[in-house]
């Protein structure tokens, strides 16, 4: 003789395996748009940088305010 579990519990487990299977996806997707900020952080900082020193080269070493563009120079201990 066969022995089975009753439809509702088969039913019960089929749907949490389903559910399971969307969140392991949904992280794999969120896993994956990370990874993309990340490289694009990455590019977002080397510009940054480049920047900075194409500043630092016009201006010397200065603090800048972001708000009006102004700058003080940054003193040398």
């Amino acid at each position: 003789m066969e022995s089975k579990i009753t439809k509702e519990e088969l039913d019960l487990l089929v749907s949490l395996k389903n559910k399971q299977d969307q969140a392991l996806y949904h992280i794999g997707a969120i896993e994956s748009q990370k990874h993309a900020m990340l490289h694009a952080l990455s590019d977002i900082n080397k510009e940054v940088e480049d920047n900075k020193k194409v500043l630092e080269d016009k201006y010397g070493q200065v603090s800048i305010n972001l708000e009006d563009g102004t700058f003080t120079e940054i003193e040398k201990e």
